[in-house]
């Protein structure tokens, strides 16, 4: 429960370990990348708000084998982001999607604090969200984000790119010209004012963007691929272009099956 004086409780924004989706025997224990605190305050939390219910199950199962569960898990009260949040975002303020929102946050009123929870990493970064903190922000609740996994944060860190300056892009276009035509346009942006550009894709079309990324770049681009972050396999590979397809090495070390992060710069 919150502290709050009157009693409402607070949103949590709790991030989870970054292997959900990818085939595993052992998955990774959730203490192995969540801090301890993390793990208290998802151990005692009975009230969630999630991108996917399923997921969110076994996220908590997780936890539960390590460190116990508040409420069982068949009593945990989860409740899922509207399907349109998935599809076209949730971070663009809309009346309708404000409103969902603050019907989802109903039992912090009632005193229980509530957890926000995505797929993998950390809620409302590359993920559906910003309309739950938003509407929170606009109850009055306490929002706390909790220390986790952020996958464009450990991969800009790795890139050796400028981290002073950059920007995430969401997606590029699937169509080979569209996807060419943005390429160029991140990579302009990037060699004028030195904005690393930072961006993702569906991690079986990743091998057809770092192609596309190699064919369509400037030789002395600076490219940086990241990928199954927090992992075993994990690779970050980071070089010009024109080194890039000079040594294969570069593209064949990478596991690309896996969620990947791509950078670009100077």
């Amino acid at each position: 429960m919150s502290t709050h004086s009157d009693k409402r409780g607070a949103l949590y924004l709790v991030p989870t370990p970054l292997d959900f989706g990818m085939a595993q025997d052992t998955p990774m224990p959730p203490g192995e990348w969540l801090p301890a605190e993390t793990m208290a305050v998802t151990s005692r939390l009975t009230h969630w708000i999630t991108e996917n219910a399923k997921s969110t199950r076994a996220f908590l199962k997780r936890v539960e084998a390590v460190s116990g569960l508040a409420a069982p898990l068949q009593a945990q009260q989860i409740a899922e982001l509207p399907r349109a949040a998935h599809k076209k975002g949730d971070h663009a303020p809309q009346a309708g999607n404000d409103a969902e929102a603050q019907a989802l946050l109903a039992p912090a009123l009632l005193g229980h604090d509530v957890g926000l929870v995505s797929e993998a990493g950390m809620p409302a970064i590359a993920d559906p969200g910003s309309s739950i903190v938003r509407a929170a922000h606009a109850m009055g609740l306490r929002v706390v984000p909790l220390t986790g996994p952020i996958s464009l944060m450990l991969a800009l860190a790795a890139s050796g790119l400028n981290g002073q300056n950059f920007a995430f892009v969401g997606y590029v276009p699937q169509e080979t010209t569209e996807r060419a035509k943005r390429l160029r346009e991140l990579e302009a942006v990037a060699l004028k004012t030195g904005q690393t550009q930072m961006f993702i894709e569906t991690p079986y079309r990743n091998v057809a963007l770092l192609q596309a990324a190699l064919q369509t770049l400037h030789p002395h681009t600076r490219l940086a691929v990241c990928s199954a972050l927090t992992l075993p396999q994990q690779v970050c590979r980071s070089g010009l272009v024109g080194e890039w397809k000079r040594d294969k090495r570069l593209q064949e070390s990478l596991p690309l099956d896996a969620p990947s992060v791509f950078l670009l710069g100077r």
